[in-house]
């Protein structure tokens, strides 16, 4: 027995569990969309830039010096590992006790990037709240620049800006079109997999065209199905006419 089906029977299979199909497509898709507006917490999204720029003594003489940029660059990724260390969140912990973290916790929640070849870094924090997540990324930018001077003995670093606290931006998550089309996506990919799944797993035959594929004999004969309401009507219906006695027509004359 082949199991290899051509174009067309795949397209047999999609029609005849269509409803299947589109029915878990609905629910999946639905489900997603009510828990990403009703019961995921909003999140917004807070940033600050730190720049690594020359020392005030070589500002002070006016020259740019290639190499020290160079320097600040390739410093970016030890600063970058610096942020999220004890040394400083610690000192952000204590310093800022209204925000209600520990340092483990401002480490989870603390993203450090920064593009290739600038001196830029960026910090961001995300939280349920706007204005914790601004005031989380600023306390810790301002005890960043504050302590990096004690480590490596430098004043090269400078806060671009900081987040504004009594902004109202809207949130970055949940994505609720996103969340959508991810569900729509998945669903149907994962409904055509089950259909496929339960036509390989159906091992009846049901037409003749079948027996004639699989069996390779023809049909003789073939036992339909009948409802009720037909087997009950295809029986003979009794007689309900009635005779009089001595009426001519059901008398016979035997010779």
């Amino acid at each position: 027995m082949s199991n290899e089906l051509d174009l067309r029977q795949y397209m047999m299979i999609i029609r005849k569990r269509l409803a299947l199909i589109v029915i878990f497509v609905i629910l999946c898709t639905a489900a997603a969309a009510v828990f990403s507006i009703f019961f995921k917490a909003p999140i917004y999204e807070a940033s600050t830039k730190i720049i690594v720029n020359q020392t005030a003594s070589q500002l002070a003489t006016g020259q740019l010096d290639i190499n020290q940029i160079n320097s600040n660059i390739k410093m970016i990724d030890t600063y970058k590992e610096i942020i999220k260390t004890p040394a400083i969140l610690d000192k952000v912990a204590a310093k800022y006790p209204e925000l209600g973290f520990t340092a483990s916790e401002l480490a989870r929640k603390i993203q450090v990037s920064s593009v290739n070849n600038t001196q830029v870094m960026t910090l961001v924090v995300q939280d349920v709240e706007y204005r914790k997540a601004a005031e989380t990324v600023n306390a810790v930018s301002n005890v960043f620049q504050e302590e990096i001077q004690h480590i490596f003995k430098v004043e090269n670093v400078s806060i671009l800006n900081e987040a504004v606290v009594d902004a109202e931006p809207g949130p970055v998550s949940p994505n609720v079109p996103l969340n959508i089309s991810i569900a729509f996506v998945v669903s149907l990919m994962l409904s055509v997999g089950i259909v496929f799944l339960l036509e390989y797993l159906d091992d009846t035959i049901k037409t003749e065209a079948d027996v004639l594929e699989y069996l390779g004999q023809p049909t003789l004969a073939m036992i339909s199905r009948m409802n009720p309401e037909d087997a009950n009507s295809s029986q003979p219906r009794k007689a309900t006419q009635t005779y009089k006695a001595g009426e001519l027509e059901r008398v016979s004359i035997e010779k």
